[in-house]
């Protein structure tokens, strides 16, 4: 299992692995949810904060990933789901997400009146591990529903059905930016139905592990001055001389993609990077740190040699 292999890598150790790989033979999936595992070409690269998932995850606790903007939370919490081969849930929590998007809501089938089951319902009977995405956005109707989900008795009551006892499996897993707009504090209660893990800044050295890991045909001396545009915003912004909204590694790894397929260095960052913030005094910051890094005069093949 390649995601194993990574691990081992990273010096997670042997026994953790075996335990992992008993739980997964315990536990086995039905073949009908095994379209719902994760399969994820990206690896979360941080010994000290795998160990801690693994651990809280197979001594049965749920975990809170908290952490600024780019830290990898939510390929962490697709890595989880597929190391321990349990099926997903996603639930992304936003201003209309409610106690009957989690638990279900009444639908008409076969004229009768029947539970449209939601993701937390299925989590719970299928052993899942359930994703909830920006977790500090959840309304307090949603909040109701977490707590009996997170409880340690591990029941759910639904109101007008059965009492929904969780699957021995079943994990939660949430996911937190403590710097979004329309972010709150979580409550105490809710937060100690967790067991939190601080996810850090990405430092240079793991991000040049994963551009390398993506990007094995880009001339390695220019790729570091990529991961350099990404690490200088993350300063700029951790200094609040910007927003986070351009200390964004999807748009670098994004623009890097366009590169190889052949567009201009500096039109790539201009659409990956530039353009994720509309504040034009910011946008000048922005294409600042950005020509400290990158010539105008590259075009693609000074950057993919290979082409």
């Amino acid at each position: 299992m390649r995601l194993t292999e990574e691990l081992l890598k990273q010096g997670i150790s042997e026994k953790l692995l075996d335990d992992i790989k008993y739980f997964r033979h315990f536990y086995k999936l039905e073949a009908s949810l095994q379209d719902r595992v994760p399969s994820t070409d990206n690896v979360f690269y941080g010994k000290d904060i795998w160990s801690m998932c693994i651990t809280a995850i197979l001594e049965g606790e749920n975990i809170l990933l908290s952490g600024p903007k780019a830290t990898g939370k939510n390929v962490l919490a697709d890595n989880i789901c597929e190391l321990f081969n349990r099926p997903q849930w996603n639930t992304s929590f936003h201003v209309n997400t409610d106690s009957s998007s989690l638990i279900g809501t009444d639908t008409f089938i076969d004229n009768e009146v029947k539970l449209r089951r939601g993701s937390v319902y299925e989590c719970a009977i299928n052993g899942g591990f359930g994703v909830f995405d920006e977790i500090n956005m959840a309304k307090n109707d949603a909040l109701v529903v977490l707590h009996s989900a997170l409880d340690y008795r591990k029941v759910i009551d639904v109101p007008g059905y059965e009492k929904i006892k969780l699957h021995d499996a079943t994990r939660f897993i949430g996911t937190m930016n403590y710097e979004y707009a329309g972010t709150k504090e979580l409550n105490e209660a809710l937060v100690s139905r967790f067991m939190t893990i601080d996810i850090p800044q990405i430092e240079e050295e793991t991000l040049m592990i994963i551009l390398k890991e993506y990007f094995p045909d880009a001339n390695e001396e220019i790729l570091p001055q990529f991961a350099g545009i990404f690490l200088d915003l993350q300063e700029k912004s951790k200094n609040s001389e910007i927003s986070t909204k351009s200390v964004d590694l999807r748009g670098v790894i994004g623009s890097l993609k366009t590169i190889r397929r052949g567009l201009k260095p500096m039109l790539a960052v201009n659409m990956g990077v530039v353009g994720k913030t509309f504040d034009q005094f910011e946008k000048e910051i922005v294409m600042d740190v950005i020509k400290t890094r990158i010539r105008e005069s590259w075009d693609a093949a000074d950057v993919f040699t290979a082409r």
